[in-house]
């Protein structure tokens, strides 16, 4: 009997949340270091770190431990932050919009120069141009992200002044009224011109670095995929029948292009939820990469494994709907599996 896609889709959200949850929480307690003994502080007597990881129920069995966040992540209860003794998931939920604000646009900046990049690279192929794009994808894939994050900030911020360095929003201007919790969103429904452009501004730097890190595996999927089909009978049936290059490539060529690239589309938005951390600290960019950072450094579990299991989440669920976009692309694709 074959299982509908959506199910095994749904079984493997389960398996993998449990596998990261499980991994996570095995490697939270076993790293060097004792939570308990850093909110108590340096000076803190045995007795009161005991309390303290009597309170936390760090002096407790492993299973036990593992067995009661399982249960409370059940409830929606992604805990208390051992640092500042709030909601984990309240945390998460006020600085995710940040991080998904900063990932969409640099994902929409990469997606958009790769493509485009990567089908002129196939269209003059072994020309200057393409030479030049490959070249740009071999420079983007090999630089780390913290370090062209911090070039990017000594070039445009430090050394010409052209964009702002930090946070969303300059001293100048008040957040806009909260409805999706993206700025610029937010900006556009109270009418404001002068606070969209200047959430603009501060989030060009942190979007462009996160882009350019991306966009080499985007360009030079995109062009392989299109001198692949550009090889295609019906391409050249095409062209003999008398269509332009132009509707040659965008009308017939780029949509059977598009099906690998919708592939690593996948990978690289959820890749990027990662890679906004190093980013974000960078920037010092208030979102959840800059908070769970912040919580490796004084080994907060509780904030460590609830962004972890949300951002497994989210990779999963980004596959599924990879998969959705791979049946309208290539409706054939349907009927496999």
């Amino acid at each position: 009997m074959r299982v509908h896609p959506v199910i095994k889709r749904l079984i493997g959200l389960v398996a993998v949340v449990l596998g990261v949850t499980m991994v996570t929480f095995i490697i939270s307690r076993l790293i060097p270091g004792d939570p308990a003994q850093m909110l108590a502080g340096p000076r803190a007597s045995a007795e009161a770190i005991a309390r303290i990881r009597d309170t936390l129920g760090l002096d407790q069995p492993m299973l036990i431990q593992y067995g009661r966040y399982l249960a409370d992540l059940l409830r929606g209860d992604f805990g208390t932050s051992i640092v500042t003794g709030r909601s984990v998931g309240a945390d998460l939920a006020a600085v995710f919009p940040a991080t998904i604000e900063l990932v969409l646009v640099a994902l929409a900046l990469s997606t958009t120069a790769g493509i485009m990049l990567g089908t002129l690279a196939a269209v003059f192929r072994e020309g200057p141009f393409d030479y030049a794009v490959r070249l740009v994808a071999s420079a983007s894939i090999s630089m780390p992200s913290f370090w062209l994050a911090l070039v990017m900030l000594l070039l445009f911020y430090g050394q010409f002044d052209l964009l702002p360095g930090d946070e969303r929003i300059g001293v100048d201007f008040d957040p806009p009224p909260t409805v999706t919790g993206f700025f610029l969103v937010d900006a556009l429904t109270t009418g404001d011109f002068r606070l969209f452009c200047d959430v603009l501004r501060h989030l060009a730097l942190p979007a462009a670095t996160l882009a350019l890190v991306s966009v080499g595996s985007m360009i030079r999927v995109s062009r392989t995929a299109m001198i692949e089909v550009l090889h295609q009978d019906y391409i050249r049936t095409a062209v003999a029948g008398g269509l332009s290059w132009g509707q040659v490539v965008f009308n017939h060529a780029l949509r059977n292009a598009l099906v690998p690239v919708v592939t690593l589309l996948g990978m690289e938005a959820a890749g990027l939820l990662f890679g906004a951390v190093i980013v974000e600290s960078v920037f010092v960019w208030p979102g959840a990469g800059s908070y769970v950072l912040n919580a490796i450094f004084t080994l907060d579990f509780p904030v460590i494994m609830g962004f972890t299991v949300i951002v497994s989440v989210a990779y999963v669920m980004i596959n599924a709907l990879t998969d959705l976009a791979y049946r309208w692309l290539n409706p054939r694709m349907a009927e496999v599996g």
